[in-house]
Formats: structure tokens, sequence, C-alpha cells
């Protein structure tokens, strides 16, 4: 059984019925994979509604919408907690350098230091606490924005820049590391 319009488009009949075959068999896999997930939801949908009539389910969500409500109170509470924590660390101590030295050179072991605690504005103290042979002499300066009116020691300066940078320690390493984290930030 020829056709007289495939001889004429040069069509095999062959290759219309191996394209059937491969269609059928591509419509039989969606099928198959249809099916399976059509059986998923209708056993979701089943032990959903296991038990439950409208009034049943009704309740359930007013529930859930309920404890929804609860649950949105409790966030804007620990918001404005956390507002509240935020504004009063703002003037708790929040840098701090230190620097370990000997004060005089009979001494050994470097027993004096100069601490610097600074808050978020730069606000603070740097106290100075000098061992000697014949005690210990402690000494306080008052640090507004960033900057003493009276004169600091070297060891004192070293302690009020650590400070200032936010980090403990090495003064050009901890420059380096805030730098580093403010582009971060960005």
């Amino acid at each position: 059984m020829e056709s007289k319009i495939l001889a004429k488009l040069g069509i095999d009949p062959a290759f219309i019925f191996l394209f059937m075959l491969i269609l059928i068999v591509v419509l039989f896999v969606l099928y198959v994979n249809v099916s399976l997930k059509y059986d998923r939801l209708k056993n979701s949908y089943a032990s959903f509604m296991r038990g439950k009539d409208g009034k049943n389910l009704e309740e359930s969500i007013l529930t859930k919408f309920s404890e929804l409500d609860g649950i949105a109170k409790i966030i804007k509470q620990n918001r404005a907690d956390v507002k509240e924590m935020y504004r009063r660390t703002e003037h708790c101590i929040q840098k701090c350098g230190i620097v370990k030295y000997d004060a005089f050179n009979e001494m050994g072991g470097k027993l004096s230091f100069a601490l610097c605690m600074l808050d978020k504005k730069d606000n603070g103290y740097v106290v100075n606490v000098m061992h000697s042979n014949d005690g210990c002499f402690a000494y306080i300066k008052e640090i507004v924005n960033g900057k003493s009116y009276i004169e600091l020691g070297k060891e004192e300066e070293k302690a009020v820049k650590q400070a200032l940078v936010g980090r403990m320690g090495d003064e050009e390493l901890s420059k380096e590391i805030n730098d580093l984290m403010q582009k971060d930030k960005m």
C-alpha cells in the first residue's frame, strides 16, 4: 500500500511509523509520571482531611492563624527589645586597648600597663598603672571623641590608638582588619 502523497514528498512510511512509536513511548512515560504525582497528591489530601469535616478544618485554620498572630506579636516585641539593648550598649565600653611596659628600668616583667576603654562614640578613659619597688600608682585620664585634653604618655597614646581601631594588640594589623570589615559591610 503505497501513498501517492508520501511518494511525492519523498517520505518513507517506515519513518512515520518509527516517529509514531517514539511519540507513543514518550507519552506513556509522561502519563506514568503524571499518574504518580496525582497519587501522591491524593494521598496527601486524604491524610490532611482524615477525620475532619468542614467545621473541624475551619477550626484548625483559625487556630493556626491565631498562632501566627501570636508569633507576629513576639517578633515585634523582640525587635523592640533588640533596639532598646542596642540603644543601651551605645554608652557601654565597646573598644579596649592595652599596652604593657616597664615603667622603671630596675623593674622587669612589664608589670606596668596603660588601659584604654571607649564606648561607641570614642568616649571613655585611659588608666595608666605604674608598678615600682615603692608601690603601684594609678592615673586616669578622660578621653572625649578619641582625644584627651591632658597630655598622654607614649604608652597611653598607643593604648588609645588600639582602642580607636577597635582591636587589641597590633595597631597596624588592627587598622587593616577594621578597614577590611568596613569594606565587607558596603
